[in-house]
């Protein structure tokens, strides 16, 4: 960024809530659906594991399950992971649902719309150009015009013509980046 800015601010996104995903109910129409509670479902059939995490419908609740281990030798899966799973551990809900791999075997996507939350300080009255590093505190991915809409409270086209940023506007990212308002 050529310009020398008054001022740098920090901005963060973070997650708010888990995101809805949007997979086909085998019942109903719907391509929604949540992780409700988090529950995984470990079955043993000898030495072999299954494990799934299950979904609900949001339209008729049907509960369906998402693969993450498909006939997996008992001693193949950590002790404490297996704990887990049997636990229903809350961050290793998060992390199985995040993970690009479960999302691509189980055919399903993402919807984060309104499962994130800017943490932004008040933007001052007159250091102008003013620097804005944006971090991501969670892998929430935001298109960078639509954020930076959000927390200067203006419209795309103002951010055409005052926004100084070295990556597109219009694709998501989860990467930090930074930006100069002139």
């Amino acid at each position: 960024m050529s310009s020398h800015p008054h001022i740098v601010l920090p901005w963060a996104v973070r997650r708010s809530r888990l995101p809805v995903l949007a997979l086909r109910c085998v019942d109903c129409p719907s391509n929604r659906a949540t992780v409700g509670d988090g529950r995984f479902r470990v079955n043993a059939n000898g030495k072999l594991l299954d494990v799934w995490l299950l979904v609900n419908c949001l339209s008729c609740d049907r509960t369906g399950k998402l693969t993450v281990h498909d006939r997996v030798p008992v001693r193949s899966l950590p002790a404490d992971l297996l704990a887990g799973y049997s636990a229903n551990s809350p961050s290793l809900v998060v992390d199985t649902l995040l993970d690009p791999l479960i999302a691509r075997r189980n055919r399903f996507a993402l919807d984060w719309d309104g499962c994130w939350a800017l943490h932004a300080p008040p933007i001052p009255d007159d250091p102008w150009p003013l620097q804005i590093t944006v971090t991501f505190d969670d892998a929430v991915p935001v298109r960078p015009e639509r954020l930076i809409a959000r927390g200067l409270g203006i419209s795309r086209d103002e951010i055409a013509h005052r926004v100084k940023i070295d990556i597109p506007l219009n694709r998501r990212t989860t990467l930090d980046f930074s930006f100069v308002l002139v």
